[in-house]
């Protein structure tokens, strides 16, 4: 086995040295790759740092901020002081820029920007991330182009569109034609040079979701993607590449971008995205000539290949710390801690856990089991926030990069207020609650329940093991147990209000509020549904109206006022227990030059990077 491993390592030297010792090639080693080079079904990091270099879109951000934003394709960033964003915040109108060539040497249009968001807006897969561009548009929280059908059409798209792709009548064909012209086509056209955006209300954070680093935004080659047997633009037909699998997709593996690199080859038996320089990039060559993105599950094999020297950029999980640290001592390695990360890891609770869930027990107060409705309690979800050490779960089990947030809303998101109190672990307090909890028949019975994690995260895995252990030290009637289940199996319990509490984590699509507070908080959020029908008529009458009010104002200090109220009403209704906020640790080699931390960006952006040998 040694020998086999020594050779392995001596083949990915050999191929790595001849990348590294050009100074025009850079080489990142990372874990796994990417589920798919088309933006349309993109919605992870490593299918989005491809992306982001093969594609261009409307704007870009400014640097490290996420709130400013400069020309891309379009030349002008729309503002009512320029006259290009009309002042109720509904239209944004886009100046498309000229002579920008596609890397199949198309040019690029304002016909291709409006039909790279319709393909996005009917293709809508399931699971993709193409619901905030329907938000966005329409104000309908997290809904589908099939929820829009529904509402329009007065009937579900399952009863108009059979499994075949086939309108099952006449009638649904017809509805499905006017759903098209009548709804879809008015919300982007094309005028003159310029393409316009209209929305049914104001949302903030539009401009966010179209930037660049959003793949669900890319500016695609529209006749490109025709010829290759993608949508053909049609109203007649548009359903027939709605709600495709990945790999039916016709930019699965194919590049038909406009953006600074141009796709060379996706070995996916290799792991390996190999990218090359497109010279003709409107803004002028990138100084790199080639980019390797190779996937090393491997610790061990991708430290190695970082410290010969043969790679640029390492991923450092944080329990290898310690490792990277030696490697910067001896001057092989700059290593960067420390900065913020737009994502969070919390455990909430649900307020009545539908009937027929066979995690709570006997479903009583009898010390066998727990009621559906045993965290309504507020002194219940006291008593768990007291009783979990969040200090020492990032001290010891994110190493330390990760810090205390008082709700769900990342540090450096606008209404993230410091001065909002942290959840304390308190055990004296937790006993104290517990013992006011269901007039004292919490204390007294006790209770039996089920903390689950999906398993192979091991920070959810901890918590849940803290959690149980702090909480069943406090009395020998309280029995939580721990439960690892595949992810697939935990999705569906959480997500079907099975679980009386769940650990979940969150990372923004979006650097606004609106992604983590809506996601959180609202009733029909992705994570406020499972939280039950209790906590969604407490939401509905104490924090929804606040968050649409949020969503729809273009007044920041209004939005700022609005996300610290909601912040203030779920930490006074013990709502969840945020856990930490990562902070992110980048290991590169001391001749890479032009790196900066940006919390949205899907690892890198090639075309600020340059060596400096």
């Amino acid at each position: 086995m040694k020998k086999i491993l020594l050779v392995t390592l001596t083949m990915l030297f050999l191929a790595f040295t001849a990348f590294a010792s050009d100074p025009e090639t850079f080489v990142t080693l990372t874990i796994s790759e990417p589920e798919t080079l088309d933006p349309l079904q993109s919605y992870d990091t490593a299918s989005g740092e491809a992306i982001q270099n093969l594609y261009d879109n409307l704007i870009q951000y400014d640097g490290q901020s996420m709130s400013e934003f400069l020309p891309m394709i379009s030349t002008e960033v729309p503002s009512v002081e320029n006259g290009l964003l009309s002042a109720d915040g509904r239209v944004y109108t886009f100046p498309i820029r000229e002579g920008v060539k596609f890397h199949t040497g198309n040019t690029l249009t304002p016909e291709d920007v409006e039909y790279s968001f319709e393909r996005y807006i009917l293709g809508d897969p399931s699971g993709g991330p193409h619901w905030m561009i329907i938000e966005a548009f329409t104000g309908a929280n997290f809904a589908s182009i099939e929820d829009l059908f529904e509402d329009y059409a007065g009937m579900p798209y399952s009863e108009a569109v059979d499994v075949d792709r086939n309108p099952t009548s006449e009638e649904a064909r017809a509805k499905l034609i006017s759903f098209y012209e009548e709804v879809v086509d008015p919300l982007v056209e094309v005028v003159d040079n310029t393409v316009v955006f209209t929305l049914e209300s104001a949302f903030a954070p539009f401009m966010n979701i179209i930037s660049h680093f959003g793949s669900w935004s890319a500016i695609v080659d529209s006749k490109t993607v025709k010829e290759l047997g993608g949508w053909d633009g049609n109203a007649d037909g548009w359903w027939k590449w709605h709600d495709l699998e990945v790999e039916e997709c016709v930019l699965h593996n194919f590049d038909a971008g406009s953006g600074p690199f141009k796709l060379v080859e996706w070995d996916r038996a290799q792991q390996k995205v190999i990218l090359e320089r497109f010279d003709d990039y409107w803004a002028g060559p990138a100084k790199l000539k080639t980019v390797v993105i190779w996937g090393v599950d491997e610790f061990s094999t991708r430290k190695a290949i970082f410290e010969a020297g043969d790679a640029d950029i390492v991923y450092f999980p944080a329990q290898y710390l310690d490792q990277a640290r030696a490697l910067e001592a001896q001057g092989k390695a700059i290593v960067t801690l420390g900065y913020p990360q737009a994502t969070i890891t919390s455990l909430h609770f649900n307020w009545l856990v539908v009937e027929g869930s066979e995690y709570v027990g006997s479903g009583k107060l009898d010390g066998k089991g727990i009621p559906r409705d045993f965290f309504s309690d507020i002194h219940v979800r006291r008593a768990f926030t007291h009783a979990f050490d969040a200090v020492t779960f990032i001290e010891e089990v994110a190493m330390g990069q990760g810090r205390l947030v008082p709700t769900d809303l990342p540090e450096g998101f606008l209404g993230f207020d410091e001065t909002l109190p942290l959840t304390e672990f308190n055990l004296a307090k937790a006993a104290a609650e517990f013992k006011l909890a269901w007039g004292g028949e919490v204390w007294e019975k006790g209770f039996t329940m089920q903390l689950m994690y999906n398993t192979g995260n091991e920070a959810r895995q901890t918590a849940c093991e803290m959690l149980a252990y702090f909480v069943n030290s406090l009395n020998p009637k309280f029995k939580i147990t721990t439960l690892g289940v595949q992810w697939p199996t935990y999705l569906s319990t959480y997500q079907n209000g099975l679980l009386p509490a769940f650990v979940i984590g969150w990372q923004a699509d979006y650097p606004d509020p609106h992604n983590f507070i809506a996601t959180y908080y609202a009733s029909n959020g992705v994570y406020g549904k499972p939280q039950g029908e209790l906590y969604q008529e407490w939401a509905r009458e104490n924090v929804d109206e606040m968050i649409s009010a949020a969503i729809k104002s273009t007044d920041l200090n209004e939005r700022e006022e609005l996300y610290k109220e909601i912040q203030r009403r779920v930490i006074d209704a013990v709502v969840g227990l945020p856990i930490y906020q990562p902070t992110g640790i980048n290991v590169r080699a001391p001749w890479v030059e032009g790196w900066y931390p940006m919390p949205v960006r899907s690892n890198y952006y090639y075309y600020h990077l340059s060596k400096s040998n």
